[in-house]
């Protein structure tokens, strides 16, 4: 199977939550998940199965510190980490999640990450990475205050090496359409221009163009909807 950054047309729509649950068997296992976030997946993970353990890391302090306030997902352990340095033992995890975060590590730490995720799967052990895809009105609207293309390209290209070189094999490769929505445009800017993760500072004519840009296709409410391509890669330990 040839393994491609973008595909010709993308038919399959649906929320990312379909896609894993498809995909992979997490009850009974012990789930890493590299980049968690403000814990939205996490939770989904934690809740949605059986005896289930995860370890969640994240690098963005703020975000951490608000994640350790959740005292209702006692089978769920938040660590300050990034997937280049995991603090946790050799073959000690069932499934790996990274949920668009690998394009967030450092380009000259990611090959390093995935050896770190390929030393701590168990045996066959399996990783799930998601990553998006460098197109559609999200993306027109993203790249006018923040061009992720290089970084995009760069963890495509540690994949790709990563199976090459024989880390990992590659299980299956799809590309779907992921549901988004904003309720107003101060809504996308606190979810997305003021996200605790990357600074972003936009000057007053920047800040103009990009607000008017995501009005031109909200509704009469000011609602934004998008359909963002993803891609999926699932590996496996070799």
């Amino acid at each position: 199977m040839n393994m491609k950054i973008s595909p010709d047309n993308i038919e399959l729509a649906c929320p990312e939550t379909e896609i894993y649950h498809r995909l992979l068997s997490l009850d009974g296992k012990h789930i890493l998940e590299l980049g968690c976030g403000s814990a939205v997946i996490t939770r989904d993970i934690a809740e949605t199965g059986e005896n289930r353990r995860v370890t969640a890391l994240e690098v963005d302090e703020i975000a951490h510190a608000n994640n350790l306030q959740i005292t209702d997902l006692p089978n769920v352990e938040f660590m300050l980490a990034g997937a280049e340095d995991i603090p946790l033992g050799d073959e000690t995890v069932d499934i790996a999640f990274m949920f668009k975060s690998l394009h967030h590590v450092p380009v000259d730490l990611m090959g390093q990450a995935m050896h770190e995720i390929r030393r701590v799967l168990k045996p066959g052990g399996q990783l799930y990475v998601s990553e998006p895809v460098f197109a559609g009105d999200f993306n027109e609207i993203l790249r006018l205050f923040h061009d992720e293309s290089a970084v995009r390209e760069a963890a495509f290209a540690t994949l790709q090496e990563a199976v090459e070189g024989g880390l990992f094999g590659l299980v299956e490769e799809l590309f779907f359409l992921s549901p988004m929505v904003f309720e107003s445009f101060e809504d996308f800017e606190n979810r997305v221009i003021k996200v605790t993760h990357t600074h972003h500072e936009l000057a007053d004519d920047l800040y103009a163009c990009v607000k008017q840009k995501f009005m031109e296709q909200a509704d009469e409410n000011g609602v934004r909807r998008f359909d963002m391509p993803m891609r999926v890669d699932l590996l496996a330990k070799s």
